[in-house]
Parts: C-alpha cells; sequence; structure tokens
C-alpha cells in the first residue's frame, strides 16, 4: 500500500505534549518537493560525511520543554540538521549559534556535533518555521503555510516561554504569523524584521536577529557580540 500523507493541521492540533509533536512532525510526508530533496540529500551526502547515517526526516524541536525563550530559524540545513536530526547541529550556523547559547548561559557547550553529544539548552529551545531542508535554503510559501500549524502547537506548547527570538526575516513572519492563529493579532502597522528589533505582542515579545547563516557571518554582518547582545536582551525580557 503507498505510503498515506500526514495532515500537519490535524496532527498538530491532536498533539498533546511535546513528544506528540515531535513524533507527528517525525512522520510528516506533507510537501512532495520537501520530502524528496530531504531524502535525496540523504542518500547522495557530501563527500566528508559519506559514511554517515542521515536523518533525513523533519526536524522536531530541541532544548528545554520549561524554557522562557524559544528560537525560531528558518529550517534545516541539507547536511547539518537534516543529517544529524537536531536543530542547528552540525553546520556552519550552529557552529555560529552554539557558541554564543554557550556564552550567554544558554547552552551547556559551546559545540553541537551530533545527537547525544551531551548539549544540553538551559532555558531554551531551538524550533524552526519549516522542519524539512528545503532546496537552496528556500521553502515556498506554500511549505511555509503547510509546515506552520507544527510552529502553532509547539508555541502553545511552550506556555512558559514569553520570549522569541527570531533568527531571520523568514522566522519573524512565521512568528508573527502563529502569534495571530493564536489569537495574538499582530500590530498595525505590521513590525518590521530587523536585528535587535522588539514586537510586543500579546503576552510575548518578539526579538529580531540576523540568522547565522555564512552568508551573514562571512561578510560581518552578524558577528558574535551582536548575537549574543540579542541573546542577552532575551534573557532579559524572560527574567521580567
Amino acid at each position: 500500500m503507498p505510503r498515506r500523507e500526514c495532515a500537519p493541521a490535524a496532527t498538530a492540533a491532536t498533539a498533546r505534549t511535546l513528544p506528540e509533536l515531535d513524533a507527528a512532525i517525525e512522520a510528516c510526508r506533507a510537501c512532495p518537493r520537501l520530502v524528496a530533496w530531504r531524502e535525496e540529500q540523504g542518500r547522495v551526502k557530501v563527500a566528508r560525511f559519506r559514511n554517515e547515517d542521515y536523518w533525513a526526516k523533519p526536524v522536531p524541536g530541541f532544548g528545554d520543554p520549561a524554557a522562557r525563550i524559544v528560537l525560531v530559524g528558518l529550517a534545516p540545513g541539507a547536511h547539518g540538521s537534516n543529517r544529524t536530526g537536531r536543530m542547528f547541529t552540525g553546520d556552519a550556523s550552529g557552529d555560529f549559534l552554539f557558541p554564543a547559547l554557550h556564552a550567554v548561559g544558554l547552552g551547556s557547550q559551546p559545540d553541537a556535533r551530533r545527537r547525544g553529544d551531551g548539549l544540553e539548552l538551559r532555558g531554551c529551545r531551538i524550533i524552526s518555521a519549516v522542519r524539512c531542508a528545503p532546496p537552496a535554503n528556500k521553502p515556498t510559501p506554500d511549505e511555509q503555510a503547510r509546515c506552520r500549524p507544527y510552529l502553532e502547537r509547539e508555541l502553545a506548547l511552550l506556555p512558559n516561554a514569553p520570549v522569541l527570538v527570531a533568527l531571520g526575516s523568514i522566522g519573524w513572519d512565521a512568528t508573527l504569523k502563529a502569534l495571530a492563529a493564536l489569537g495574538h493579532p499582530v500590530p498595525k502597522p505590521k513590525p518590521r524584521f530587523g536585528h535587535g528589533s522588539e514586537a510586543a505582542i500579546g503576552p510575548y515579545t518578539l526579538v529580531g536577529s540576523y540568522h547565522p547563516s555564512q552568508q551573514n557571518t562571512f561578510t560581518g554582518k552578524l558577528t558574535q557580540p551582536m548575537l549574543q547582545a540579542v541573546l542577552r536582551r532575551a534573557i532579559e525580557l524572560a527574567a521580567g
């Protein structure tokens, strides 16, 4: 029998716990283009990881279930978390993000290589707007919309987290739409994304940061002091 595709809105809506939501995310095959791409990357691999088994599935959230701060990224990297199965783990973006989290006290160690490497997040959780690795790191608007119920449900299952940090403009826009769906209307005019931008939306404060991609870090658009400053601001807001 052909494999039945899951319905993101239904599985997200019925998840009562984070483990249930994680299982629903991992089983999802709702976007044919993304399914094909993530699985192809797991078969073809790249030379430096040719001996590794790829996760090649949607990637669930990672971190403290009692988090006060939630980081919202874009999507898994083809040879990063699509390989390791853990958010931001095993690629250049994670190599930049995790030292910053460690420096401000949100991570137990400054590096993240694989699941089971001992890394723990303290008071924060990392999720993403889209849970499958997209070609060229560019999910389509339809794919973003189809995946958004998972973001909505995960935020609802993290009631202790009043501070949301959007890593990049796609994470910012996805979070605004998710909050609106949860009954927290977006202010007008719509809050604009920028590094260090803040927006109060219902019980939440949304904080913006440039994404820790090589495009931003290699050019100096995002530096460690800049990212750490945003994270320290998030900690300050969460403590208030």
